[in-house]
């Protein structure tokens, strides 16, 4: 499973999954541990122009902002 990290402060990820021969992207945001830690699934995309519509919806980050996870 490839996972890409935005790279001011790695709360936001996307992940991808290959789910029934289709790709899926996940969005999750994750909460610092200071408040317990944990990650709230914001959506999934089957397309990266939907997955851009998720991003621009619901976070600060866009699709130029984030790198892959190590």
């Amino acid at each position: 499973m490839a996972e890409w990290v935005c790279g001011c402060c790695g709360r936001w990820r996307v992940s991808v999954e290959l789910i029934r021969g289709r790709y899926r992207y996940r969005l999750v945001h994750r909460y610092p541990p200071r408040f317990g830690g944990g990650a709230n699934v914001l959506g999934e995309a089957g397309s990266v122009p939907e997955l851009e519509a998720l991003l621009r919806r619901y976070a600060p980050v866009g699709l130029a902002d984030l790198r892959e996870a190590a």
